[in-house]
């Protein structure tokens, strides 16, 4: 089993800064990518900001030049720097990695159980 724990969301005025971490445990061997999607009303998730393994982080137009995706794969964690927020980046905020492990093969997509953020204006 793989877990991720995410921390980090909570409550900002627009133009403040959050950052998320997520920490990933259990059976995981290689990974291949760590990122950040979120929710929107239509229970879709979307890409926020991903890092493949081996190459340069990926964002969403809505977001680029105001967040920083990096990982740390020592410690398993994936982490989104959030600045300049707005409220239209108000949402749930769900940590993806994809891994390959012992016990399982090909590579997985795992979720984490999501954190919130809202933007107030």
């Amino acid at each position: 089993q793989v877990h991720l724990v995410e921390s980090g969301g909570g409550s900002v005025q627009a133009g403040g800064s959050l950052r998320l971490s997520c920490v990933a445990s259990g059976d995981i061997e290689t990974i291949s990518a760590m990122g950040w999607y979120r929710q929107d009303p239509r229970f879709d998730r979307d890409l926020v900001a991903d890092i493949i393994t081996g190459s340069s982080p990926r964002y969403a137009d809505s977001v680029k030049g105001r967040f920083t995706i990096s990982r740390d794969d020592a410690k398993k964690t994936v982490y989104l720097q959030m600045n300049s927020l707005k409220p239209e980046d108000t949402g749930i905020y769900y940590c993806n990695v994809v891994s390959r492990g012992v016990y399982y093969s090909p590579p997985r997509n795992h979720w984490g159980q999501g954190t919130r953020v809202t933007v107030s204006s």
